[in-house]
């Protein structure tokens, strides 16, 4: 089964401070590999990694096969690679309808053209991946005026308008509710599944994530402490002293 992703002994230092120290994982299509870990575990570090914002010290990264190895951002998301963040930040003053539609001339390779033509460009696309996240009765408003459950929509259609073959998304439940957390993740993971797309995923919510991973690895210190299906990893003795605490 071919790896989409595969991370190889990763090493990052800031100073003297250790932030990964030889981190080792992969991740296959149509999976959801979860990353948890205590704040400064090194998981914002390890995507920066993964995404070319960072160059690693040491170690490796494969996507779809190839060496990225401090590729840059834009080399890596034209290779088949989206990244969504903690917070929501589309333009605001914009649509929802033209937020896809940017990130469509974008990867299509055509910015150059959008003043003149912004309107008529990917339309159908568009509202093809409006109707994906549940959103197309919403394509017109502005995202400035928008609940924050549906600006996490607006922000996953963008990351889908990309056709990624590897999506990478940091906390994409942050700050909703939980009925509304359990509604996206339901349909990130349906989505995943029936486009083949892997996902690795950071979480703080462990119902999220013990209800939605199929793999979880747990960082601590800028080290791997353990990795393993969702139940493994929760019967970890460390793992509860570590992070999970009295959780079950």
């Amino acid at each position: 089964m071919k790896r989409l992703l595969e991370v190889k002994d990763l090493c990052k230092s800031f100073g003297t401070f250790k932030a990964l120290d030889h981190v080792s994982f992969r991740l296959i299509k149509g999976e959801l590999l979860a990353m948890i870990g205590p704040n400064g575990a090194g998981k914002s570090t390890c995507f920066n990694l993964i995404n070319g914002q960072l160059k690693p010290d040491k170690g490796k990264i494969y996507i779809l096969g190839s060496d990225t190895t401090g590729k840059s951002p834009r080399e890596i998301w034209k290779m088949g690679v989206g990244r969504t963040f903690q917070i929501a930040s589309p333009f605001y003053s914009m649509s929802v309808l033209e937020n896809v539609q940017m990130v469509l001339i974008s990867h299509g390779g055509r910015i150059r053209s959008i003043h003149r033509h912004f309107k008529g460009q990917f339309y159908n696309e568009a509202m093809e991946l409006l109707r994906a996240v549940g959103l197309e009765d919403k394509f017109h408003k502005r995202c400035g005026i928008l609940t924050y459950g549906d600006l996490k929509r607006v922000e996953f259609a963008m990351a889908l308008a990309s056709n990624p073959r590897l999506l990478l998304m940091d906390e994409p439940t942050a700050g909703m509710e939980m009925d509304e957390k359990m509604k996206l993740m339901e349909l990130i993971e349906r989505t995943v599944k029936d486009r083949s797309i892997g996902l690795l995923f950071t979480e703080h919510d462990m119902d999220v994530v013990f209800s939605h991973a199929d793999r979880v690895i747990m960082l601590n210190n800028g080290r791997v402490i353990s990795e393993g299906d969702p139940q493994e990893v929760k019967r970890d003795e460390e793992v509860k002293r570590i992070y999970l605490g009295s959780y079950n």
